[in-house]
């Protein structure tokens, strides 16, 4: 399995992974309209300072996860998504995912994250906790995070070793 930077060039793919999952699997009502960014990767994560990786299994991406940099030496995780059939710890695909952005943190002086997530997501919220976060109230968050319409559930994460 590889994991690198994904550019514009690999919208379909993003597209191809995200939704399915979103839509038909956890039937949450979002649609491609509401999520722009899918659609322009590089203006809309990685020109402001954060990134956009895939992971890939026999030139197939069947994971993703995003960094917005949102300022006050913070991001927030978008876009973590993994196919199903290469999900759970015998693959161990989100966890590098994680790692990988957690380490481009490090290079780039981002020590806080923030995510929104939705309630019918319960496996994500245990990797999460299992990974350090904390769950808060959407009136906890800073006000400079984005929210996204559909989400329930908000984390934080302090990473330590940073600047």
């Amino acid at each position: 399995m590889l994991i690198h930077p994904l550019d514009n060039t690999y919208c379909d793919s993003i597209v191809d992974l995200i939704l399915p999952i979103q839509q038909m699997e956890f039937n949450i009502p979002v649609t491609l309209a509401q999520q722009s960014d899918l659609l322009d990767v590089e203006s809309f994560y990685i020109a402001p300072g954060g990134n956009f990786w895939g992971a890939f299994s026999e030139g197939q991406l069947v994971g993703t996860i995003a960094l917005i940099a949102i300022g006050h030496r913070a991001g927030a995780i978008r876009k973590m998504f993994v196919r199903k059939e290469f999900r759970g710890k015998g693959s161990g695909i989100a966890q590098r995912l994680f790692e990988t952005l957690v380490e481009y943190c490090g290079e780039h002086g981002i020590s806080e994250l923030y995510l929104g997530t939705v309630s019918v997501l319960q496996a994500a919220h245990r990797f999460y906790e299992r990974n350090g976060f904390h769950r808060l109230e959407k009136k906890e968050l800073p006000g400079y995070f984005p929210l996204m319409p559909a989400d329930d559930i908000f984390y934080h994460l302090h990473l330590v070793n940073q600047q």
